[in-house]
């Protein structure tokens, strides 16, 4: 095992070298720059269309936008957010945080242009369905069908192999024994019959439970982290200067903490915020695709949300509960050292053990069955609906076996197939790009004649 462990390590490091954080990153930059900081400026819009009457919403879809959103967000809101930041920061010290916030905040502009490609480029499927995202567009768009299919694959291979299965399983079948002592058999056999039951009902069952459980986690999980640092503000200034001091000089060794470099801070940020947030991975417009919407450009808006609250929000505030409570220079690692930090910061500790499991449970659960969702529409993009039925049996069964690897090898093979499935889709965006520059500029210029003609009608009622 340590020697698939040592060749995996190499692997990961190949893929995860200068060149893709340059690419993701970059596509980012480029995107941001061509779209004139769209992601700070109609920020606030996204938000409004996020939580007012979808007036798009008679449009051909499965789903609401909203429902669309919470299945995105269902997928990308999971361990990354808990263990995937204690990961980080154990690894790259408090200014992986950093590159975290530089990662999301550049890939809000990705997000977007990957909702916007996906409702534009969506097909209907024999049974129906809408089917949309990266090997769509790259197909349509581009005319590479050689590296939609590439892209197809590899969805398939995250969802069995990387995010949607094993570190999941891992996270809250270990959780679930740290915390509580429930068998890690007991917990596998649990999951794997619900991710059945939900699973069974495709999008429009998935959308459901995301929508009921994606909103109340969140606010449960913020809620605890903002008592932590309500408790600890006086930490708060010291731990943002880390933070960012660390983003550009090495980290010390400190405690249980080994020490970092500048360049471990950078990959582990970003590697880790893309495992977040996903964007750039290609996997968030599969789910936007199945939205009941009109326009593309409202739901790219929609979509970029997602990396808001995700990372922006989400990961900083565990982020900086493990930096101020001191967490990150313990011996702990991955969810222990998430849940010693609750324990740590919050007056009772087992309400802080209890905050995580909890939050860990219901994160990482929903991001199996988003997932699922996922690696199903690259199958049957692949080999049509008939495949799909083949893809569920595969899935549920590494579901219930997924318990069985050990935490490093989980995370490095999550990598590698994360870092084979954003390939493409980059370069389908910047190929794309002026496609999505047009639809953005043509969506803006009508919304702000339409804005005009109603304020002179009122004038005239008036």
């Amino acid at each position: 095992m340590n020697s698939l462990t040592q060749v995996l390590e190499k692997i990961d490091s190949l893929v995860w070298g200068p060149p893709l954080l340059i690419l993701l990153v970059g596509t980012g930059i480029y995107l941001t720059v061509r779209l004139g900081l769209l992601q700070v400026f109609k920020l606030p819009l996204a938000i409004k269309y996020l939580f007012a009457k979808d007036d798009d919403n008679q449009g051909e879809g499965d789903v609401s936008s909203f429902a669309a959103l919470c299945t995105a967000l269902s997928a990308t809101i999971g361990t990354g957010n808990i263990v995937g930041v204690a990961t980080a920061i154990k690894t790259g010290g408090p200014g992986a945080l950093f590159w975290m916030w530089m990662a999301a905040f550049f890939g809000m502009a990705t997000k977007y242009a990957e909702g916007l490609l996906a409702v534009k480029y969506r097909v209907t499927d024999k049974n129906g369905q809408m089917s949309g995202g990266p090997m769509y567009y790259i197909e349509k768009g581009l005319g590479l069908k050689w590296l939609a299919k590439f892209f197809a694959i590899s969805g398939v291979g995250v969802a069995l192999f990387g995010i949607g299965t094993f570190p999941q399983i891992n996270a809250i079948t270990e959780s679930l024994h740290n915390s509580f002592s429930i068998p890690i058999i007991v917990s596998s056999i649990v999951i794997t019959i619900l991710v059945i039951l939900v699973t069974i009902g495709g999008i429009k069952s998935i959308s459901k439970v995301s929508e009921m459980i994606v909103p109340f986690m969140a606010i449960f999980y913020v809620v605890g982290c903002l008592i932590i640092l309500g408790s600890n503000i006086s930490s708060l200034p010291v731990a943002i200067k880390l933070v960012i001091k660390h983003a550009f000089t090495p980290t010390a060794a400190l405690g249980g903490f080994a020490g970092a470099t500048v360049r471990m801070a950078i990959q582990n940020g970003v590697a880790r915020g893309v495992f977040s947030n996903e964007s750039g991975l290609g996997s968030a417009p599969i789910a936007a695709a199945a939205a009941k919407t009109k326009s593309c450009v409202r739901q790219g808006l929609i979509s970029m949300t997602g990396t808001f609250f995700d990372t922006i929000v989400i990961c900083t505030m565990t982020g900086l509960v493990l930096i101020t409570t001191g967490a990150w220079q313990s011996d702990y690692a991955g969810s222990a050292m998430t849940s010693y930090a609750f324990g740590k910061g919050l007056p009772v500790e087992a309400i802080g053990t209890f905050i995580v499991t909890i939050g860990l449970l219901f994160f990482a659960f929903t991001t199996i069955i988003g997932w699922n969702y996922y690696g199903e529409r690259c199958t049957e993009y692949l080999f049509g609906i008939k495949g799909v039925k083949v893809y569920r049996y595969v899935f549920i069964i590494i579901v219930a076996f997924g318990a069985t690897l050990k935490l490093d090898l989980i995370w490095i093979l999550a990598d590698i197939v994360n870092a084979l499935m954003a390939l493409p889709n980059l370069i389908g965006l910047i190929g794309l790009s002026g496609v999505v520059y047009k639809e953005t500029k043509l969506y803006f210029h009508n919304l702000k004649k339409a804005s005009i003609e109603t304020s002179k009608s009122t004038s005239k009622g008036a």
